[in-house]
């Protein structure tokens, strides 16, 4: 009944369509951007419901206040402290090794506003685990959910830090202005 109702508000009700190219195996991190708005939030839920996708993703600790953090925990959000360096990448590769299936969404923008510098956790946590990224994009201009590539860390981060970055180059933000893969 969710799954129904999420695929009739997402592709039926908003008009929104999926390009997904690549196969999603046991274990993986989502690579998702641009993240301009809260309604990426929202669009995702709706999509991993409606594809029967289960997948956890970090989340500012701030929003895990009451009642929204009970929500967000069941949703499967992960509470991440920004101003504590708590060696949540070396931590969530652990489990990435330790877990039969693995998948894990981060926007490694880490903030809805435009910024250049983006964090590069889920590049560490995917070489430290041995797992694939996809490279999920939100185009809100033509309303598509698109994924058709995936990089297998190599331990080249700044070179493929700027294929990543390439690859959401033209995709479109509810809030353009608050998206930037900064000087490639």
């Amino acid at each position: 009944m969710v799954r129904s109702f999420c695929k009739w508000l997402l592709y039926k009700r908003w008009g929104w369509k999926t390009y997904v190219t690549q196969p999603h195996p046991e274990k993986y991190i989502i690579c998702l951007a641009p993240h301009t708005s809260n309604w990426d939030f929202v669009i995702g839920m709706l999509y991993s419901r409606a594809e029967g996708i289960k997948c956890n993703f970090l989340m500012k600790k701030e929003w895990f206040v009451w009642p929204l953090g009970s929500i967000f925990r069941k949703l499967g959000g992960i509470p991440v402290w920004r101003s504590k360096h708590c060696n949540m990448t070396d931590n969530l590769a652990h489990e990435a090794q330790r877990a039969k299936v693995f998948h894990l969404c981060i926007t490694p923008e880490g903030t809805r506003s435009a910024t250049a510098d983006w964090r590069k956790g889920f590049y560490y946590i995917a070489t430290k685990s041995n797992i694939p990224i996809l490279l999920y994009g939100l185009d809100y201009k033509s309303k598509l959910i698109e994924c058709t590539h995936t990089i297998v860390a190599n331990g080249k981060i700044d070179e493929q830090m700027c294929e990543i970055k390439h690859y959401y180059k033209r995709f479109n933000g509810l809030k353009p202005e608050n998206f930037t893969i900064g000087a490639v």
